[in-house]
């Protein structure tokens, strides 16, 4: 190594002494000698000599002035080589001047080069923007020279980027250097650049992600295109990338202790003011605004052993949208806490809080849950947007059949209507529509829920309080007392709501609630289960429905292939008749953010109770049973539903398979 540097004629070169050894270290960017006046490197990244201290104090100019007399002369590196290698004695010179280089090949006169060079003095431009724009060159004779000369490969840009990558590289930071990152293996990030000679932008980026930059040369005009695109345009508000990038540079300076207990003893006044901190301020609201506009059902912020992680529940699937610094996790969780009015010092126990923002003249609610954790505090945030409702039942996935059944069922003057399925299922909004569906003047309806999840216009509204004593049965009694019409019970959790909800819909009122059960005809053992007697059920019982959500194909990328229906028979699918027919698979875009799917559709089962089926209630008979009288009556189960939405192309075989069981 040091005949090496004795070869290149580096000005550090009348330092060495034979009895100096090179030291390396396979973790940094320099293999450095290190004298005791002054220490000189190889700088691995950027591919040059240079002082390690000028690259710590900024001073780039110097490493310039070194770059113009570090070179020897020689042969090219050979073009298209993926990775830079230090240039051997005799190479062509790189560390000439730009138009220098351009007048040796030919491409331009250096009355031409004087013409530009003035015009650079006077715009600020780059000379090869310059160039380019007189029309002495066009950007692929630029981005040949740049290659040839300098040994680094072009690049076809490709057609999609992949979001993992583009999170590698902040916007503001490829819009300060005119860089995309384009691809990446293991330990390097492939760079495309338009300006080769720029080694703060090599040097920032391999800083910044801790990867080998592997630089190549694309035209400036498609990497500003792919900027626009995937970063979006420079007046926009900053990315979440923006944000992150600035919390990261705050938190550098501040050291993190391995093996911390989670509940030891803080600062308080420290941990309040690094939550109240400009940079950690804003990361907390991007990431509030961005999980409102990919439309976001959950935030997760997850501790773990030494990381961090943020996640965002989106059409029921939790997708990880960034990792910050674990270091920033107190004040980040402070900050969320000081928003949520709970109690910063409290890191022992669980809390809960709410959050409400308003977004012009959108307010959405932000229910928080706080639940210590062997690596910290792990953070859910449910995102309640209570403008976000679809009140058209038509919209909501309704078969035509079970539509008119439903329909039936909320119109009569009395009796029960349950709806079943798993948390996140879209209970609430199946049985908000319905209330919008009868909400009028001439009907008094009143609603009790934990938490008010949507705003209905004309509804008394109450929300459960288990601190004051104002649960579900309680707040239910009262109703009883309030002349109403329709009664919303939001979920009948105990013996006593569901006894008293089935006896207000025996005494002329019409009562919405809802179960968690897998099915239609389970919620009848549920309730039987719960201590009402069957002769009150079978009495009061007008409707149970089971649903579930479903995503849907992303109408912008969907893939058509031909299939035949026969393929769907050995899922519970019942043949129609239609024999060869277009289905839909996912590809991903930006639309979908690459998953394939975009939105949600509801697949229902719903169960009228015909007089069968309510002899069958008042005999205790099996779920069996049931459904089996059900399934003859021409209900269709959650299956069968999901399978027709396959057929008119909503959504996948997979995705039915994923949300169904049988």
């Amino acid at each position: 190594m040091e005949s090496s540097r004795k070869e290149t004629g580096h000005p550090a070169t009348k330092l060495a002494a034979p009895d100096r050894e090179w030291r390396t270290d396979t973790t940094a960017k320099f293999l450095f000698f290190l004298d005791p006046e002054m220490p000189w490197g190889w700088h691995r990244v950027c591919d040059v000599w240079v002082d390690p201290q000028t690259m710590k104090s900024g001073q780039r100019h110097e490493i310039g002035r070194l770059l113009e007399s570090a070179r020897g002369d020689g042969e090219e590196t050979k073009a298209g080589a993926a990775t830079p290698i230090p240039r051997r004695p005799g190479q062509a010179p790189i560390g000439r001047r730009f138009g220098d280089l351009l007048i040796a090949d030919g491409q331009i006169t250096q009355e031409q080069f004087d013409r530009a060079l003035a015009e650079q003095k006077r715009t600020g431009e780059k000379l090869g923007e310059i160039l380019i724009r007189v029309g002495l060159l066009t950007e692929d004779q630029l981005v040949h020279f740049l290659s040839r000369q300098y040994g680094i490969p072009e690049i076809a840009f490709p057609e999609k980027i992949i979001p993992e990558i583009i999170k590698l590289i902040p916007g503001r930071i490829a819009r300060k250097y005119g860089v995309m990152p384009i691809g990446r293996a293991l330990g390097s990030v492939t760079l495309a650049v338009g300006d080769p000679t720029n080694l703060s932008a090599l040097d920032d980026v391999a800083f910044m992600t801790g990867l080998k930059v592997v630089a190549t040369i694309a035209s400036p005009s498609i990497i500003r295109q792919a900027i626009e695109r995937y970063y979006g345009t420079a007046s926009a508000a900053p990315t979440i990338a923006d944000v992150l990038s600035e919390v990261e540079a705050e938190a550098a300076e501040v050291e993190f202790v391995e093996g911390q207990q989670t509940n030891s003893q803080v600062d308080l006044n420290a941990l309040r003011s690094s939550a109240d901190e400009v940079p950690i301020v804003r990361l907390v609201n991007s990431i509030l605004v961005d999980a409102m506009k990919r439309g976001a059902s959950d935030i997760h912020i997850d501790p773990g052993d030494g990381t961090l992680g943020i996640r965002y529940r989106i059409d029921g699937i939790l997708h990880e949208v960034m990792a910050p610094p674990k270091r920033v996790e107190p004040a980040l969780v402070s900050r969320l806490k000081i928003m949520a009015n709970l109690d910063i010092a409290e890191r022992r126990l669980p809390q809960d809080g709410r959050i409400k923002l308003r977004q012009q003249s959108r307010e959405i609610d932000f229910r928080v849950s706080v639940l210590p954790s062997v690596f910290g505090e792990s953070v859910v945030l449910r995102i309640l947007d209570k403008q976000a409702l679809k009140a058209d039942l038509t919209q909501l996935g309704f078969e035509p059949t079970a539509l008119a059944e439903f329909q039936k069922a909320i119109k009569t003057p009395h009796g029960l209507i349950v709806i079943t399925g798993p948390t996140g299922s879209g209970k609430t909004t199946t049985l908000y529509s319905a209330l919008n569906t009868l909400n009028s003047k001439e009907r008094n309806i009143v609603t009790v829920e934990d938490p008010v999840e949507y705003e209905l216009p004309g509804a008394t509204q109450v929300q459960v309080s288990d601190e004051i004593g104002r649960t579900f049965a309680a707040a239910l009694r009262s109703f009883l007392r309030h002349d109403p019409d329709v009664i919303l019970v939001g979920e009948m959790r105990d013996q006593e709501t569901a006894q008293i909800a089935v006896r207000a819909a025996l005494t002329g009122h019409l009562v919405l609630s809802t179960l968690h059960t897998n099915s239609a005809a389970e919620s009848i053992s549920r309730l039987t289960d719960m201590g009402v007697p069957p002769f009150l059920l079978s009495s009061s019982l007008r409707l149970v429905v089971a649903q579930r959500l479903a995503r849907k194909v992303c109408q912008e990328c969907r893939e058509p292939y031909e299939a035949d229906e026969q393929l769907l028979i050995p899922y519970g699918h019942t043949p129609l008749g239609v024999g060869r027919c277009r289905l839909y698979k996912a590809r991903g875009c930006e639309v979908c953010h690459f998953t394939g799917m975009k939105g949600r559709i509801a697949l229902y089962e719903v169960l009228p109770a015909t007089p069968e089926i309510r002899g069958l209630v008042l005999n205790a008979s099996f779920v069996t049973e049931i459904k089996d009288v059900a399934a003859k009556q021409g209900m269709k189960t959650l299956r069968e539903a999901g399978l027709l939405k396959v057929l008119e192309g909503v959504t996948t075989v997979e995705e039915v398979l994923r949300v169904t069981t049988e």
